[in-house]
């Protein structure tokens, strides 16, 4: 165990002396990268270790509270893939920020987002997930928010950090609900207290546990960009690209899914399916599929594409939890991690070449000028698309089945999904790296350098080859016998699926100059941003603060406070006309409280 603090806390480290020691020596990033190669070291030597580990950290009268770590299946699988992608987008900013005037701070930036991630992943308890989690928040508000003079990535910096922390509020709820229930923090010391739970209140039990889980699950609609708190993520493309694919790939938005999996294990499966929560929860992932797959058939920044296809693919992870299908899911995970960092690395290197130019009309023949890029992008898109022998085949085939067995409509909206996926991603691929360049930038585009390229070779190879690591382990998720044609069919659609897309993306797209498709509403990505910024900021949030204004001013300043002081100061001022400094007044005032002082005495 003593590997897994030490896992836990070398980011930590990193990031204090870059801070506060290395930040003017050049030092920062070389010490990052270190960190990051010494912790995917620690996570393949403890990759299937079992045990637990905890020290005291506070008490308030019965309650204790310890920081602990845990190390089991789920835990270690997690580190690795988080370690794994964790070192590449290191290497790779080594090249993509050489000349970037704050690299030392946003080296600084990474390490403390490994810290917190990693905090996310060994914690044993929720508070501890709580704590960390909200230093994911913060660490990303950062990375984000590197480029601060600009506007728009200031401004998406706030709108991440601000979002996620509605989610978090729910979290924090669902947290207190679950320890009134179950009397422990601890993931491995809650089953006692909710069985207890469920034999002392049988009717109400369910709904109870229910919205608690609906209240958790809001910390991973907000981290994990589900609708309706999606928004902030396409515009966390503001930040440095290697961000991009830190966020997107296995770590931040990896986390609300990766929470909803712990948290399902820790329930039972068999709890889990009875609650109307799961419901929920899988509906939520199926129209945020839906959703975000749409929107990117109409994106034209390349970046923004890649956004839109993570939330899409989240949606089938937290899919996946809904019908209790967690292997599936955390497999897709898996699996999604490497391909999708290999796109959005591809995609930096490809902005790196064109001078950063995002949008991808005004690329064209990158196939040319950057063919090993153009592979792994390639191999990539593969992936993505559920290209049969590829790692993103396996893992998707088993969350549509999942979907089919249980009988329920989001089968086919995730078959739907199946045919958006391929289109959009042909129509990037075809109009970025295929034809002819239509901008000074796309002619003039090199090949990267090897501080690139390797990572991205590495990753390319892990998208093909990575979902055959985990055949043995998820074979006895495959249906069997009369499972067996589900299986059959849900893979006929699935090929089906794949087909139409691509074929509808070459035709649409190939040898075009401009966009033979406009759908504002699309372009717009329904409309959500106008009806928050309009609507709910505009006309809820600025009447809600007017009123509050107008308590305070008017009422609390004006007549509770304010009146209050100025009959104190009235008061003051009449007394201290009293206080003249004559002696024959003295003696009036003397005299007149002596007259009445006898007067009440006899009289009254």
């Amino acid at each position: 165990m003593n590997l897994a603090w030490l896992l836990l806390f070398l980011p930590f480290a990193a990031s204090l002396a870059n801070q506060l020691v290395l930040k003017k020596t050049g030092l920062a990033p070389l010490v990052s990268v270190a960190s990051a190669l010494a912790t995917f070291i620690l996570a393949v030597m403890l990759l299937g270790t079992q045990g637990s580990a905890a020290f005291h950290w506070a008490s308030i009268g019965d309650f204790h509270l310890d920081i602990g770590l845990q190390l089991d299946t789920l835990s270690t699988g997690m580190m690795l893939v988080v370690t794994g992608i964790g070192l590449p987008v290191h290497v790779f900013s080594l090249a993509y920020m050489k000349d970037d005037d704050g690299k030392a701070r946003y080296f600084t930036g990474l390490s403390l987002f490994m810290f917190s991630m990693t905090g996310i992943v060994l914690a044993d308890n929720f508070i501890m997930t709580f704590i960390f989690w909200e230093l994911v928040g913060f660490s990303s508000y950062l990375l984000i928010g590197h480029w601060y003079r600009k506007p728009s990535a200031a401004d998406a910096a706030k709108k991440a950090f601000i979002t996620n922390r509605i989610g978090d509020f729910g979290f924090m709820i669902g947290i207190l609900m679950l320890w009134g229930i179950t009397g422990q923090l601890s993931f491995d010391k809650m089953k006692p207290g909710l069985e207890a739970f469920q034999c002392a209140n049988p009717t109400i039990w369910v709904g109870v546990l229910s919205a608690t889980v609906l209240c958790i699950f809001c910390g991973a609609v907000g981290k994990s960009a589900q609708v309706p708190l999606h928004v902030w993520l396409p515009d966390a493309m503001e930040g440095p690209t290697p961000v991009s694919a830190l966020i997107h790939a296995a770590t931040m938005v990896a986390a609300g899914v990766y929470m909803l999996f712990r948290v399902q294990f820790t329930l039972g499966c068999e709890v889990f399916q009875q609650l109307p929560a799961s419901d929920v929860i899988a509906w939520t992932g199926g129209i945020t599929a839906l959703l975000a797959a749409l929107m990117a058939t109409q994106q034209d920044d390349i970046k923004r594409v890649l956004a839109y296809s993570t939330l899409s693919q989240l949606g089938y992870m937290v899919m996946a939890v809904g019908f209790v299908a967690g292997d599936a899911g955390m497999f897709h995970l898996f699996t999604h991690a490497w391909f999708k960092a290999l796109l959005f690395l591809g995609s930096g290197a490809v902005i790196f070449a064109c001078h950063h130019q995002q949008n991808i009309w005004q690329m064209g023949g990158l196939m040319k000028t950057m063919p090993l890029t153009t592979l792994t992008f390639a191999a990539g898109c593969a992936a993505l698309i559920a290209v049969p022998g590829t790692s993103g085949f396996f893992s998707k085939e088993l969350i549509l089945d999942a979907a089919y067995q249980a009988g329920s409509p989001l089968f086919w909206v995730g078959a739907f999904v199946a045919v958006l996926t391929p289109f959009y991603m042909t129509r990037l691929f075809v109009v970025a790296f295929l034809g002819k360049p239509r901008s000074d930038h796309a002619a003039h585009a090199r090949e990267v350098g090897p501080l690139m390229l390797v990572p991205l070779a590495v990753l390319a190879l892990l998208a093909i080859s990575s979902g055959y690591s985990f055949l043995n382990r998820f074979a006895p998720a495959l249906p069997h016998h009369a499972g067996e044609f589900h299986f059959n069919l849900v893979a006929g659609v699935s090929m089906a699926a794949l087909v139409i897309g691509v074929v509808a993306g070459w035709r649409l797209y190939a040898g075009k100059d401009h966009d033979p498709i406009c759908i504002p509403l699309l372009r717009e990505r329904f409309k959500f941003d106008w009806f928050y910024d309009t609507i709910l900021i505009r006309y809820f949030q600025d009447l809600l603060a007017s009123i509050i204004h107008f308590f305070d001013e008017f009422l609390i300043n004006g007549l509770l406070v304010g009146g209050l002081s100025r009959s104190a100061e009235g008061f003051g001022n009449l007394f201290r006309r009293v206080q003249s400094g004559s002696l024959q007044g003295y003696a009036f005032v003397f005299g007149l409280g002596v007259i009445l002082v006898i007067y009440f005495t006899v009289f009254i």
